[in-house]
């Protein structure tokens, strides 16, 4: 579907009085999306496991928008603990959260590693870290009253191999399996938040960035790093532009939940943003049942909706 042509971080709606947090804050999507909701006028808590690198990335941000309201809090969500204690922080201070970016990830990690907790570290991170988040974050965000969640995806999670079978890949460790698996596991989680918090006020939307060199990456084999340098100027946007999907499905008037929005150009690589198709499968009942109880028990959060 065509996105909206020229679209900008510039055309956000003034972000005055609102408080967003956004995961992998400190560089590539994160960073930008942080920028843009600090221009705007937003309170950012900026999340991540590098408080140093965190404080570097703020300060950046407010020599660029001097006044910038901004808030550094370590954040690992490949550590329940980490996420409870960082929850539990942003609850203390009794405001309503208004945006929370599920933006973090790892991806195409040579060798199969754990988090803390015991579970396969991509997915482990990439979506039971931000299902934990979220539900520990939900009482701020229902006492906005007309808050989003923006879960990030990826161009991946419409590969094949993204079914949601051995999803601690127990029985064979492929790396960019374990990625796609984990962003097609985003886009059902976020349809089936949609769902569950229906008449509350909350408004879940997926997004994908296209294809962007944000460092996401870094721990992959060599191949992918020099296909990464080589492919860059024909098919990879800048981290700026890969921010706006996330940015659009966070502050877009027009959005209800559930919606995927991604870059509407060719292989939606790069483009405006806007309203995507699904990948197969996401919207089933029945997967997004079974992820969401198997969320529950692995992370021990249970979502505490109103009745």
């Amino acid at each position: 579907m065509a996105g909206t042509a020229g679209w900008s971080a510039a055309d956000m709606p003034g972000q005055d009085g609102r408080t967003a947090l956004v995961t992998g804050a400190n560089s590539g999507v994160g960073y930008e999306t942080c920028r843009a909701l600090a221009r705007a006028g937003a309170t950012v808590i900026m999340g991540g496991r590098d408080e140093a690198r965190l404080a570097e990335a703020a300060a950046a941000i407010r020599a660029e928008t001097p006044g910038a309201s901004l808030e550094v809090r370590r954040l690992d969500l490949a550590d329940l603990d980490s996420i409870s204690t960082a929850a539990a922080g942003v609850l203390a201070s009794g405001r309503p959260l208004d945006l929370l970016f599920n933006n973090a990830g790892v991806m195409a990690i040579p060798q199969r590693r754990t988090t803390r907790d015991g579970f396969e570290l991509t997915f482990g991170t990439n979506h039971l870290g931000h299902f934990a988040l979220t539900g520990h974050l939900l009482p701020a965000l229902l006492r906005s009253g007309a808050a989003r969640v923006v879960t990030v995806s990826a161009i991946a999670a419409r590969w094949r191999s993204a079914e949601l079978v051995d999803v601690d890949s127990e029985q064979t460790y492929r790396p960019m399996r374990a990625y796609a698996m984990s962003k097609f596991a985003n886009v059902v989680f976020t349809r089936e938040l949609a769902r569950r918090a229906a008449g509350t006020g909350l408004v879940a939307v997926a997004a994908h960035p296209g294809v962007s060199p944000t460092g996401i990456a870094r721990e992959a084999p060599r191949v992918l790093a020099a296909a990464n340098v080589l492919l860059r100027p024909f098919l990879f946007q800048s981290t700026d532009r890969a921010a706006l999907p996330s940015l659009y499905a966070a502050t877009h008037a027009g959005l209800t939940g559930g919606e995927y929005i991604g870059p509407t150009g060719r292989g939606e690589s790069r483009g405006a943003p806007g309203l995507v198709r699904l990948p197969e499968h996401a919207d089933d009942p029945e997967t997004g049942r079974q992820l969401w109880d198997l969320s529950v028990r692995r992370t021990r959060v249970d979502y505490a909706f109103p009745n």
